[in-house]
């Protein structure tokens, strides 16, 4: 049963912020620096622990109505000024959250590194609740709504990435990474078979971090980039989700290449239909360490 939110139960301000430290071996780390797969697996499971927190639980287990499971989906993603090439095992990565409802359906979370004192990097994540039509079926999902939340408030300056995802799903930007919405063409493509045991996740939907290495693959097979190159901006626009055995295209459809930098737009679409699954703006640059 849901919870509903009085003045007497509100949990405070307090509870919807962490600070954390980490201590960085291998598991942490990839080819470079910091691995960017971890850090948004890690990033994903304190924004589903801070929404608990934000609901006044212990566990981050939402039901509705009925008792049927309802996850958190992330409808975008959004890294700024990050370094991860500057991480090397034994560091200590300190990561400071907070997470805030900013309209009925959707929560955004910021988590800000630091490395020996100084910034990182700052992660945006944004959630809207779901569950499936359809039990087991992917396809099937639909947002919902829960009662267990305080009213959402304004989103500080610091809190874009919703916005940013709506105006690209709506086609309606001008320019996103120096690309405009005219620049877009096949520039090449890439056929993936995602594999359940690696990309999908115990929900059983296409894990989020899933898209990124995707994109991450099809760089590396179509464009051949330098070493060193290290992502220091992307943003992932999240439309839809697969069953395990579909295939899915990634195409890239804008780039820009220069000497120590390269930044490319990609989207990724469902093989058997089209279907829009995801656009990603990439910007990565040559690391310092």
């Amino acid at each position: 049963m849901n919870m509903a939110f009085s003045s007497l139960t509100l949990p405070s301000r307090q509870a919807f912020v962490s600070r954390d430290v980490v201590r960085l071996g291998m598991p942490h780390l990839s080819l470079g620096g910091l691995s960017e797969t971890w850090l948004l697996k890690e990033l994903g499971d304190r924004h589903w622990m801070l929404l608990a927190k934000l609901a006044g639980r212990e566990i981050p287990d939402f039901r509705d109505e009925s008792g049927a499971r309802v996850y958190a989906a992330f409808a975008a993603v959004s890294i700024r000024e990050a370094s991860l090439a500057s991480f090397v095992e034994h560091d200590e990565l300190v990561i400071e959250s907070e997470i805030t409802r900013i309209s009925g359906a959707q929560f955004a979370s910021l988590h800000r590194l630091s490395r020996r004192g100084r910034p990182a990097g700052v992660i945006e994540l944004v959630s809207v609740f779901v569950k499936r039509r359809v039990a087991g079926r992917n396809r099937s999902i639909m947002r919902t709504a829960l009662d267990c939340f305080p009213p959402p408030e304004a989103a500080g300056p610091s809190f874009t990435a919703a916005a940013t995802a709506a105006r690209i799903r709506a086609g309606a930007f001008e320019q996103h990474f120096g690309f405009s919405r005219s620049d877009s063409r096949e520039i090449g493509r890439l056929l993936i078979n995602p594999c359940p045991s690696q990309d999908f996740n115990g929900a059983d939907f296409l894990y989020f971090t899933s898209f990124q290495s995707f994109v991450d693959r099809t760089e590396w097979e179509l464009l051949a980039p330098e070493r060193g190159l290290s992502t220091q901006a992307r943003d992932i626009v999240y439309r839809g989700n697969i069953e395990p055995g579909d295939k899915i295209v990634v195409m890239l459809s804008a780039i820009r290449q220069g000497e120590g930098t390269l930044a490319h737009w990609s989207q990724i679409t469902r093989d058997s239909d089209g279907a829009h699954l995801a656009d990603i703006f990439t910007l990565k640059r040559a690391g310092r360490r």
